[in-house]
């Protein structure tokens, strides 16, 4: 009976140490490997952790207005890489964003990889990935690699 309970407790602690490990997801296969730029209004900044939500109606082909949400970095990431505050975007700013769409077609959009924002008013880049303008991923697709894992040169960084 004591060996049981030492192997159930050996079990138990086991198990409360390695599933923290799996409880943040990986993005590969949930996003489109193209990017989207999308022109909306900002609805609402969440600077939260784990990640960062842009709230923006978008209008679509037809004009009616769609409600997206973009996700980013933490909010402390946010505020140490990028110094943004609460303040930085407000409810009806004008926006431009460049990320990854969702692969379910929802309107919801990845801004970690090859991503940037810029104030549509004043073209003011507020946000930009290390990789913004090139063709390296950040987590590449699956399957998918580095184009320069291939051979192929990536495209010149724009500026």
């Amino acid at each position: 009976m004591k060996q049981l309970l030492v192997l159930l407790g050996f079990i138990g602690v086991s198990l409360l140490t390695t599933v923290p490990l799996f409880a943040h997801h990986g993005d590969a296969g949930r996003y489109e490997d193209n990017l989207t730029v999308l022109k909306g209004t900002v609805v609402d900044l969440q600077l939260i952790t784990p990640h960062s939500i842009v709230v923006l109606d978008v209008p679509d082909e037809n004009g009616k207005v769609v409600r997206w949400q973009a996700e980013m970095g933490g909010r402390q990431q946010m505020i140490k890489d990028f110094n943004w505050t609460k303040d930085t975007l407000k409810p009806g700013d004008k926006i431009t964003i460049t990320g990854r769409r969702v692969k379910s077609g929802q309107p919801y959009m990845n801004l970690t990889d090859r991503a940037n924002i810029v104030m549509t008013d004043t073209a003011k880049e507020i946000f930009r990935t290390n990789n913004y303008g090139t063709e390296e991923r950040k987590r590449p697709a699956a399957g998918l690699g580095n184009p320069a894992d291939a051979g192929i040169e990536p495209a010149p960084a724009k500026k």
